[in-house]
C-alpha cells in the first residue's frame, strides 16, 4: 500500500483532477499536478503545480522522481510521455489502457476481441475507403474522428452513402469510424474501480441524457431492469479485466429498443457521469480512484439517495463574466453546488455541476430530475435563454 503522506502525481489539471486532489489531500496525501494551464482547477489546490506541457521531459522527470504513484485525469496523455513514465515510475493505469481509449479504431477492435457487443461500425482512414462504403450499409450513421473527439466534437451525421465522403472531408480527412445509428432507448454508464489485485467495485448505473453531444443530466437509479443493471456491471468488469486495469474506469452503453446493451466507449479515468457519487454514494469515484491506484481497500459504493446530476456549462454564465445567480439553487436543501474554479466561461465549457438529491421514495429519481430541470430553466432564463 502507498500510504500518506506520499506524493500522488496527477497528469492533467481539469475538474476531474480537482476532485481527486481534494480526496487525496483530505486523506493526508500530497499532490503534484502536471498541466500546462496556469489556472487549471486541480493545479489551484495541489501542493505543487508543474506548469508544463505533457511532453516536457524535465517536468516528467521531476514528477517521476518524487511521486509514489502517478495517475491520469484524462486519457489523451501523449503516448511517448506515458511510456516514459511507466519505465521510470509507477503509472496507474498503464500506457496500454490509455492507448486503447485514445483511438476509437483501436478501442473498437479491442472491445470486439474481448467479445463485447458494439453497434455496427467501419474504419474510414482515407477517401477511397469513404467511397467504398458498402452499398448495403444501413443509414443514418455518424462519422467520428478516431482521435481527440469528445462532447460531440469531431462528429458528422451521415444520412446516405454519398454523404460519407463529404463528412470525411469536413472532418479534415483524418482517420475516422463510421457508426450505424441504433434504435436507441436510452444511454447508461457504469463506473467501477479495479485494484492492483483485480478486485472490483461498481457504482450504481447512471442513465445519461445529452444535449448537443454534451452530457446534460445523469439520473440514478437508471430506468432499466435489474437484469440489465447486472449485465452492464458484468460487461464493464470484463472490459476492466481484459485491460488488466487499475483505477477508475467508465464504460458507456447504448440500450436499444430491444433491450440490448451495446458498448459505446470507455474512459480510463473518473467520468462526468460519475459526479453524482460526490453526494449520493457512500464513497466518491475520486476517492475510489485514489484507493485503487494506491492499493488501499476499495470502499463499498452504496447509494445514499436518488440523484440527478446537472452539468453547468458556460452558456449559463452572464456575458460580463460574473457568476450566475445561484440564489434559487442554494435555497434548495437537496441541492449540492459544485463549481470548478475556472476563471473564464465560454459556451459549452463545463464550469460546474449540481447534484439534486431526491427523497427516499423517489424510486427512479423523477423528482430529482424535475428539480434539476426547473433549476436549469431558471439559470438559463437569467442568462437570457442562450443555454437552450
Amino acid at each position: 500500500m502507498i500510504l500518506p503522506p506520499a506524493i500522488l502525481g496527477l497528469l492533467g489539471g481539469g475538474q476531474l483532477g480537482r476532485y481527486v486532489t481534494i480526496s487525496a489531500r483530505t486523506m493526508g496525501y500530497r499532490v503534484w499536478v502536471l498541466d500546462p494551464d496556469p489556472d487549471s482547477p486541480a493545479g489551484q489546490l495541489a501542493d505543487r503545480h508543474l506548469c508544463a506541457p505533457f511532453d516536457d521531459r524535465s517536468a516528467l522527470g521531476e514528477l517521476a522522481a518524487n511521486a509514489a504513484v502517478i495517475t491520469c485525469e484524462f486519457e489523451n496523455v501523449p503516448a511517448a510521455s506515458a511510456e516514459w513514465l511507466a519505465r521510470h515510475a509507477l503509472l496507474r493505469p498503464d500506457p496500454r489502457a490509455l492507448a486503447v481509449a485514445q483511438d476509437r479504431i483501436v478501442e473498437k477492435r479491442f472491445l470486439e476481441a474481448a467479445g463485447v457487443a458494439l453497434a455496427p461500425w467501419l474504419p474510414i482512414d482515407d477517401v477511397d475507403a469513404a467511397r467504398a462504403t458498402v452499398p448495403d450499409w444501413e443509414f443514418p450513421a455518424i462519422l467520428k474522428t478516431a482521435r481527440l473527439g469528445y462532447d460531440g466534437k469531431g462528429q458528422q451525421p451521415v444520412t446516405a452513402p454519398g454523404g460519407v465522403v463529404r463528412a470525411f472531408r469536413q472532418l479534415g480527412e483524418v482517420p475516422c469510424v463510421l457508426e450505424q445509428k441504433v434504435d436507441l432507448e436510452r444511454e447508461v454508464s457504469v463506473i467501477l474501480a479495479r485494484d492492483p489485485d483485480g478486485r472490483c467495485r461498481s457504482f450504481p448505473v447512471a442513465e445519461n441524457v445529452h444535449r448537443g453531444g454534451v452530457l446534460h443530466v445523469s439520473r440514478v437509479p437508471a430506468r432499466i431492469p435489474e437484469s440489465a443493471r447486472a449485465q452492464a456491471e458484468a460487461i464493464a468488469q470484463h472490459v476492466a479485466e481484459a485491460l488488466e486495469y487499475c483505477g477508475v474506469l467508465a464504460v458507456e452503453f447504448f440500450v436499444t429498443g430491444a433491450g440490448e446493451l451495446l458498448v459505446n466507449e470507455i474512459a480510463p479515468r473518473p467520468h462526468n457521469s460519475g459526479h453524482y457519487t460526490l453526494d449520493a454514494v457512500t464513497v466518491s469515484q475520486f476517492e475510489q480512484q485514489l484507493r485503487a491506484v494506491c492499493g488501499l481497500a476499495l470502499a463499498p459504493a452504496e447509494p445514499i439517495a436518488p440523484v440527478a446530476m446537472l452539468n453547468l456549462l458556460g452558456d449559463l454564465w452572464p456575458a460580463d463574466g460574473s457568476l450566475p445567480d445561484f440564489s434559487r439553487v442554494l435555497a434548495q436543501g437537496r441541492a449540492r453546488l459544485h463549481l470548478y474554479g475556472k476563471p473564464a466561461a465560454r459556451p459549452g465549457r463545463k464550469m460546474g455541476h449540481l447534484n439534486l438529491l431526491g427523497p427516499p421514495g423517489d424510486a427512479d429519481a423523477a423528482q430529482a430530475v424535475r428539480l434539476a430541470e426547473s433549476l436549469w430553466m431558471d439559470l438559463a432564463g437569467r442568462a437570457g435563454g442562450d443555454a437552450r
